[in-house]
């Protein structure tokens, strides 16, 4: 989940989840919920969750996840489920959430390999990807829990301040400064997601190149499916319009025409032709997406995205309607 991002000592510490799965942990947890015995760790990695590929004695490759506990990964869980069985790209969850310490522990079917697909092929394979994925999830009235959404898609939370209470990392932007362009961008920004309530579907908020492997230019996998909202289609897609070229130890984002090519192919791939506002929706969902990004970034001290997004903060503006 957003791996480029990068993250503040204190709230690595608060966020880290050491010894919950060592090694007898996680033998006897493969035999509970997995049904066989642990044979081999394959790999370790994570920073904030951890994930353990493990090989069983059945035979069976799988990927064990912990993380701190969210009621809304059951609702995932239940959408990336359904996707699975229905032929989209993407791990068959194996066990429901199971506490461990009071983390989150899963485990879903290993499905590696593949490579990024470069930027410069454009953004059309991604938003044709994003768009079988909605038109395949189930309703969204079908998936309870998933409200509210991962912090940098969660306009519509429910905290009383502009940022929600705490980010991913555990901590409180509203007490970050930033510049003040920044805080009254995000404020225009909430203010329209939340006024024009529209019907909401089932998609991926962090549709992100990292969490995407091709062969070719087929897809072969979607890792982070914790990632999972439910949210209007356009704000779905203007999220994954700011995103899609991000790979992890980078941070990169969308430039504003990389933006529009992804909104443009969208459309193209769903044979439907956008309104204004679905289009000014989507832009800003995604200006959202990247205000967080300078937020986050404020607490460390500033660097380039504050940089990136000052030069591209009055256009954003004006295609999401609010210049």
């Amino acid at each position: 989940m957003r791996g480029s991002r990068q993250i503040s000592a204190l709230s690595a510490r608060r966020n880290t989840l050491p010894g919950v799965l060592d090694e007898t942990a996680l033998a006897d947890w493969c035999v509970q919920y997995l049904g066989a015995s642990l044979d081999r760790v394959v790999f370790r990695s994570g920073f904030i969750s951890q994930v353990v590929g493990v090989e069983l004695s059945s035979g069976l490759r799988a990927v064990v996840k912990v993380r701190p506990f969210q009621s809304r990964i059951a609702g995932c869980l239940q959408a990336q489920a359904a996707l699975a069985r229905g032929g989209f790209p993407c791990p068959e969850p194996l066990t429901g959430v199971t506490l461990v310490y009071g983390a989150a522990v899963t485990a879903e079917t290993e499905l590696g390999g593949g490579s990024p697909l470069p930027p410069d092929a454009g953004a059309a394979p991604f938003a044709a990807l994003l768009a079988r994925l909605i038109a395949s999830a189930p309703a969204a009235t079908s998936v309870s829990g998933l409200s509210p959404s991962p912090p940098w898609a969660a306009w519509d939370h429910p905290g009383r301040r502009l940022w929600p209470d705490l980010d991913e990392h555990g901590q409180n932007l509203n007490l970050v400064r930033a510049p003040e362009w920044v805080e009254q961008a995000a404020r225009r920004v909430r203010e329209r997601l939340i006024s024009t309530p529209r019907p909401v579907c089932i998609g991926h908020g962090d549709w992100a190149s990292q969490n995407i492997r091709w062969t070719g230019h087929a897809p072969l996998v979607v890792h982070d499916w914790d990632s999972v909202i439910a949210q209007p289609e356009a704000t779905i897609v203007g999220l994954a319009a700011a995103m899609w070229p991000s790979e992890e130890g980078s941070d990169t984002t969308a430039s504003i025409a990389q933006t529009a090519d992804f909104i443009t192919s969208y459309q193209l791939q769903v044979g439907r032709e956008w309104d204004r506002e679905e289009i000014r929706d989507a832009w800003a969902a995604g200006l959202w997406n990247r205000l967080m990004y300078v937020k986050q970034e404020a607490a460390e001290g500033g660097g380039a995205q504050l940089h990136r997004l000052s030069a591209e903060i009055d256009e954003r503006l004006v295609h999401a309607g609010l210049g």
